[in-house]
């Protein structure tokens, strides 16, 4: 009795401790969820540039289906010009955003109406719930995308049910005869080859224990299931283990749940999949790798057909709907279309950027909601363009598959990253050149140099004149260095805009004599460069070495007018429970006077137009100014343009991994890329700045002399009132 007793009484105590695991677990965090990154919603009001490609793309990154019947919460409707969009709720870092049924107008290009279409009341301005363009994944690498039961398909609960577990809702964690059944076979066999398990039973040996198959984790399994449905309702044990099965693997990442496997099979959120797709999704419950429907498409179809028929037996379904999701094909996305890390050189600058501004203790909490700057149809046009224009120079020149590039693309007016692309594969997670190649900067740092000198009021403008012609300057290393212009031309006396804008090397050492080297160094500290700088010779034309990312840093400062805004990708960190995270405040300052910077802008635009980036002029679209400068290596090894317009800033960039010559030029290589990418990303055009001490003249290139406006040579430039050229001279026409 006393044996009895001890032994009651241990299991007693058992059962106990197992109690306390069950209810701690399932009550407190459930999941190690993944942070999700969001892209910037996108934004309807009256005026808004955004043709049809791009609303309709929108709609689709987002996860909106086209149904022409009957729209509703994530579905879109179109008729001529207008679209009518049920937009999902969503809380935004600013608060919530309760569904809005919105019908939206778009006429030659631009946003002309955007109503309530119940109603007919206009509505200023909406925001599009944005797409999730990626995830912080913990580091057992876990995935998944809760949902609620109510989100699920019916047919999926009733296929799930029909195959896993028919007497789930009549049963209390075991099913006695299963377990008797399945306990034969395994004291016959001498070891665990058959089990009895309910759908509850699946969920505690997935969410609590190992997956080891002993009798000792059998026993607890049936223990922990009894309590898990003593203490929770059968739609809680439900919903938990559609968020908890695991359904497959994307290299390191195991995909859990059916919120997240609809995604990653179809492309689809869960509420949208037909019978065909949510049987296919069940049939891989019993093994997804021997399921794979990538590989083992018979295999996945011949157990997709028999949980429709389980479905039919059972009278879940009718037999006409049975032979018709019988009768549909595989529907899988294509490898490549799978969610992986999509945006991998965007992603790369976020993490980093997320650990300089945020706690680390506060980083590893889980569910974060990261809101990002990444705007996804202007990565999907530099992405198209770097894929399209790289392998089309690499064959031209003969590079047998060796050319790279890079590309960075901001917003001028308040320094938000849109799009990155680090490889000429955009989605390859490998080395990003965007971020960490360190490359030569050419006469990208020309306009440091010049913007040095016209911070000089008294004695330097864009009209002084400066030597250009051979010079021999003895190096660090002692050896003598005799810079050439890149045409092996001299020119004589010109003004500084045309020794900029045509990239004159012999002028511009020349004139970083004079200026000194300590100086321009300051001016290049003072657009945003951290970097240590050597102040020698062969710096003055750019024998520096600087990663994409630096070198879009110092033009964002030249067309934010002076003022550093460092880049960023971040918008907004909240936790899983809509509270934001303390982080460290951007600092803007300025780093160089707006008007010196003004005044060099205005000769950066003059570079688009008579300048090394001239053939910007037939590039672009009719009215579209720009500002900008080329850069080009020694014997073309590096390719480089970097530019803006008046709400644009994008860096390109073309080279070779191993440093061998390209045979390319800034305005051969990169130049081309970026203008693709500029004339398809509707812009606002660059527009000169005015200050109180400044004035614009028509300025002739020879000599720096004013001339009409009328002369179609002259350059439009920018002077300091009390340092304006005084003689007139003749239109080079």
């Amino acid at each position: 009795m006393r044996i009895f007793l001890s032994l009651l009484l241990i299991f007693t105590v058992y059962v106990i401790y197992l109690d306390f695991e069950v209810r701690t677990q399932f009550d407190g965090k459930k999941w190690s969820v993944p942070a999700r990154v969001y892209a910037r919603p996108l934004e309807f009001y009256v005026g808004k540039p955004l043709t049809h490609e791009q609303i309709v793309f929108e709609l689709k990154t987002s996860g909106y289906r086209l149904n022409q019947e009957n729209p509703k919460a994530g579905y879109y409707q179109k008729s001529g010009n207008s679209y009518r969009i049920v937009i999902r709720e969503f809380d935004f870092w600013d608060g919530h955003q309760p569904p809005r049924y919105i019908q939206v107008k778009i006429e030659d290009g631009f946003v002309s109406d955007v109503i309530d279409f119940r109603d007919q009341t206009e509505i200023a301005v909406v925001r599009l719930d944005p797409s999730i363009m990626g995830r912080i994944y913990p580091s057992h690498r876990e995935d998944r995308m809760l949902v609620k039961l109510d989100e699920v398909p019916e047919h999926l609960t009733m296929a799930l049910l029909a195959v896993e577990d028919r007497q789930f809702y009549s049963h209390f964690g075991i099913n006695p005869k299963a377990i008797l059944r399945a306990m034969v076979a395994n004291i016959k066999a001498g070891a665990v080859v058959q089990g009895g398990s309910t759908l509850t039973q699946q969920l505690v040996k997935n969410f609590f224990l190992t997956r080891k198959k002993t009798l000792v984790r059998k026993f607890n399994e049936a223990i922990m299931s009894l309590l898990l449905e003593l203490h929770y309702e059968k739609d809680d044990i439900l919903e938990a283990y559609l968020n908890e099965i695991y359904l497959g693997q994307d290299k390191k990442r195991a995909i859990h749940g059916f919120g997240l496997a609809s995604r990653f099979y179809f492309d689809k959120p869960i509420y949208n999949l037909n019978l065909a797709e949510v049987t296919t999704l069940i049939a891989m419950v019993k093994g997804p790798s021997y399921y794979d429907p990538w590989r083992h498409k018979k295999r996945i179809l011949k157990r997709r057909n028999i949980v429709i028929g389980l479905m039919e037996e059972q009278g879940s379904i009718t037999n006409y709907q049975s032979m018709t999701a019988k009768s549909k094909p595989l529907t899988v996305v294509k490898r490549n279309k799978k969610i992986t890390s999509t945006y991998p050189a965007y992603m790369d600058l976020l993490r980093r950027q997320l650990q300089e501004d945020y706690d680390k203790e506060d980083l590893t909490s889980e569910g974060l909601q990261i809101f990002s700057t990444f705007d996804p149809y202007v990565q999907k046009i530099a992405e198209q363009v770097v894929k399209s224009k790289t392998r089309q120079l690499d064959k031209q020149k003969n590079l047998k598959g060796t050319l790279q590039a890079a590309v960075i693309v901001t917003n001028t007016n308040n320094a938000d990253v849109l799009a990155i692309v680090g490889d000429k594969q955009p989605t390859y997670a490998g080395f990003n050149r965007a971020l960490d190649a360190l490359r030569p900067v050419g006469s990208l740092i020309k306009p440091a140099v010049y913007l040095t000198a016209i911070q000089q009021q008294n004695k330097y403008s864009l009209a002084t004149l400066i030597e250009d012609k051979g010079i021999t300057l003895k190096a660090q290393d002692g050896k003598l260095w005799s810079p050439r212009n890149y045409s092996g031309k001299s020119h004589g006396k010109i003004p500084l805009f045309k020794a900029l804008t045509s990239s004159y090397n012999q002028a511009t050492v020349r004139l970083g004599l004079e200026l000194g080297f300590e100086s321009i160094v300051t001016t290049l500290r003072n657009l945003g460069i951290k970097r240590d700088i050597p102040p020698y010779p062969s710096m003055l034309l750019g024998a520096i070495t600087m990663t994409p990312l630096e070198i879009t840093q110092m033009y964002q400062t030249l067309s934010g007018e002076g003022f550093i805004t460092p880049l960023h990708t971040i918008r907004k960190v909240m936790t899983a429970k809509g509270e934001p995270l303390k982080h460290y405040p951007v600092k803007i300052k300025q780093g160089v006077d707006e008007t010196s910077v003004r005044i060099i802008n205005s000769a950066l635009h003059e570079v688009t137009r008579h300048g090394t980036a001239r053939s910007l002029q037939w590039r672009l679209p009719k009215g579209l100014k720009v500002s900008g400068k080329t850069g080009t290596t020694n014997n073309t090894r590096d390719s480089w343009f970097a530019g803006f317009s008046g709400e644009h800033l994008i860096v390109a960039w073309l080279g070779t991994d191993d440093n061998k010559s390209t045979g390319l030029t800034g305005s051969s290589g990169a130049l081309p890329i970026w203008s693709d990418i500029m004339k398809k990303i509707r812009t606002r055009p660059f527009s000169f700045a005015y200050d109180d001490e400044l004035e614009y003249y028509h300025v002739e290139a020879e000599k720096g002399l004013l001339v009409d406006e009328d002369c179609s040579s002259a350059a439009y430039l920018a002077f300091r009132k009390d340092n304006v050229p005084e003689e007139y001279g003749a239109c080079s026409n």
